[in-house]
């Protein structure tokens, strides 16, 4: 009997004792910590569909780099930060509504990068790009995905208040100073760095949850920004640690499996909220 349970916990242990798993774990944990901050701003601004627009239009930028013989990471950088700037400049220039014109210029973006992608003779893999490779994250990109995000998070911490600002309440922050346009446009680079950072891990595609999921969630739990920047962190770091443990004896794509986690905290938390929300009329309702 102790031997099965000996052998039962030698095996649950097993991913601890794979260097590349512990490597997966650290990568992944970071790269959830970044994502989960920059969400609650997301949250707050209702820019989600930004985040989504941003990580489909980054595809031509890679594939660009990569004929051009430079870092990947500078080319995703350089294409995000163009959709994102040319989204505002067609909605201050046109009636069209932001989320019509982020939709517009995303897919027409994705889709040039796959025309060039399919044109362009490369040993990249177009899955790895989309849904990611964390298993499989070589040093120099683990030592680029540390360095952005350590950018990121650092820059975000330092302006988080004059950003939450912005976000929460443009209008007060132009009145008492503070420059909107710069702080918007800084966010949209911490978000195009995020999305570069997260690429590898994550992919294009799974990396839109991670950055609305995390402060979705925290929403739902409390109303308070830093408290909401502890609770958004914890679940993206939870949830990428246990996606990647279940991915191990699942053998499935590990980012799916960290997005389907935070789906999960998701859905759990909203029901708790409901159950308990009624909970508390019907005892409001006994004692009248």
């Amino acid at each position: 009997m102790m031997d099965d349970v000996l052998k039962f916990a030698t095996f649950l242990g097993e991913p601890f004792a794979e260097d590349f798993m512990l490597q997966a774990f650290v990568i992944g944990s970071l790269v959830a910590a970044v994502c989960a901050v920059l969400s609650c701003f997301l949250v707050l601004r209702g820019w989600s569909l930004m985040g989504d627009a941003i990580s489909h239009a980054v595809l031509p930028g890679i594939v660009l780099a990569y004929i051009a013989g430079i870092p990947l990471a500078f080319g995703a950088f350089a294409s995000g930060l163009f959709c994102a700037v040319s989204t505002g400049w067609i909605k201050n220039n046109s009636r069209i509504k932001e989320d019509t014109v982020m939709g517009v210029v995303f897919t027409g973006m994705f889709a040039v990068g796959l025309v060039l992608f399919s044109r362009t003779p490369s040993d990249m893999h177009l899955d790895h790009i989309l849904f990611g490779n964390i298993l499989g994250i070589t040093t120099a990109q683990m030592r680029e995905t540390a360095i952005l995000s350590a950018i990121v998070l650092a820059t975000v911490l330092l302006l988080r208040r004059d950003l939450m600002l912005v976000c929460f309440d443009p209008s007060h922050a132009r009145v008492i100073g503070r420059p909107v346009k710069t702080l918007t446009y800084l966010l949209l680079i911490l978000l195009s760095l995020a999305i570069v950072a997260a690429m590898k891990a994550a992919g294009l595609i799974l990396v839109i949850a991670m950055l609305i999921t995390p402060g979705a969630t925290a929403l739902l739990l409390t109303k308070r920004f830093d408290r909401m920047l502890a609770l958004a962190t914890t679940i993206a770091v939870g949830s990428a640690i246990t996606g990647i443990y279940i991915s191990y004896f699942a053998a499935a794509s590990t980012a799916a499996c960290i997005v389907l986690v935070q789906a999960l905290v998701f859905v759990s938390t909203l029901l708790a909220r409901r159950t308990g929300a009624s909970a508390d009329q019907s005892n409001s309702s006994l004692n009248k």
